[in-house]
């Protein structure tokens, strides 16, 4: 599916309440374009998004800082006039200086000090470099300047790599909260399950971002070390050790990563059956699959929206989003 055939809003003009640097490894970059789609409604342009909408940068794998935008100008001095002219006042405040990636003009190391000193003078109240309550970030975008409130993504999720029970063959975290997030969109209040859970990877991934979700794993063993691997965390156990086709209640969505066979036997009308019943619980999902099963997801009733791939190692997933 081309760009151009999904509609998206795309453009290089500064506009939005807020400015968000994006970065991804390169065999990531499909996912980070999906992922991006889902939370704002555009790709990256060099590796940038402006948008009226508010996401934390913490809850992406792909957003590195974000500026909520207070003042947007041509030139720098403008920038600090409105500060004066506003009599901007903070305490124990730090500025930053977002170094942007293809910026048509480098400013170098010596520059940017010189403007944190001087938007910093500006400011009334005393700043505080070690431990600031504020942080405010500044940036220059394709010539023009902005400045605002600046967060940036705290990485704390990073500590679910150290999850006592995985396997090799595990979606990485990263994946799973990008998956997450396709799923789930911007509606945080949503049904998500999962399933085909494995060891919990991605259901460690929900939680951790206080989404209503469930798994259920067949393999009893592994639905016990998903069960621990909440436990290591500190999440209550949303984990059923049973089989999905037996699941009654309604959700607005499901991600599967396909079982492909190597702790749990499968075959075609295994898989063609998971889907079916993916059908029967939700009206939505997002499936990844390490082959193309397009026809079996539209013959169960799905419609293929959008679509990327991810890989890792020698395999390679296909994901896609169906409803």
């Amino acid at each position: 599916m081309s760009k151009e055939s999904l509609n998206i809003k795309n453009s290089n003009r500064t506009s939005g309440k807020y400015f968000y640097c994006i970065n991804y490894p390169v065999f990531e970059e499909n996912l980070c374009e999906m992922e991006m789609k889902c939370l704002f409604n555009q790709i990256p342009i060099e590796k940038r998004i402006f948008s009226d909408h508010y996401v934390s940068p913490s809850r992406s794998p792909f957003i590195k800082d974000m500026i909520s935008i207070t003042y947007e100008e041509n030139s720098l001095e403008q920038i600090i006039e409105r500060v004066k002219e506003d009599k901007l006042y903070y305490d124990d405040f730090k500025i930053c200086y977002i170094k942007l990636e293809n910026e048509e003009v480098d400013i170098d190391y010596k520059e940017r000090l010189r403007i944190i000193r001087e938007i910093g003078f500006a400011i009334a109240g005393e700043s505080e470099m070690h431990n600031p309550k504020v942080i405010l970030g500044v940036a220059k975008v394709h010539g023009r300047w902005i400045f605002g409130k600046y967060e940036r993504n705290d990485y704390e999720w990073h500590l679910h790599d150290k999850k006592p029970y995985s396997y090799s063959n595990s979606l990485s975290g990263r994946v799973a909260r990008a998956l997450v997030n396709i799923a789930v969109r911007n509606d945080l209040d949503c049904k998500l399950i999962d399933p085909c859970c494995g060891v919990g990877t991605v259901i460690i991934e929900a939680l951790s971002m206080g989404i209503n979700v469930k798994g259920y794993e067949i393999n009893k063993k592994i639905a016990e070390n998903a069960q621990n691997n909440l436990v290591f965390f500190g999440y209550e156990n949303v984990i059923t050790s049973g089989d999905m086709h037996n699941i009654e209640e309604k959700y607005d969505v499901a991600i599967i990563d396909m079982p492909y066979g190597l702790f749990t036997a499968t075959t075609i009308e295994k898989q063609t059956a998971l889907i079916e019943t993916a059908r029967r619980i939700t009206n939505k999902l997002v499936i990844v699959t390490f082959e193309d099963m397009d026809k079996y997801i539209i013959d169960a009733g799905f419609n293929i929206i959008d679509r990327a791939h991810v890989s890792k190692g020698k395999f390679k997933r296909y994901i896609n989003i169906c409803e």
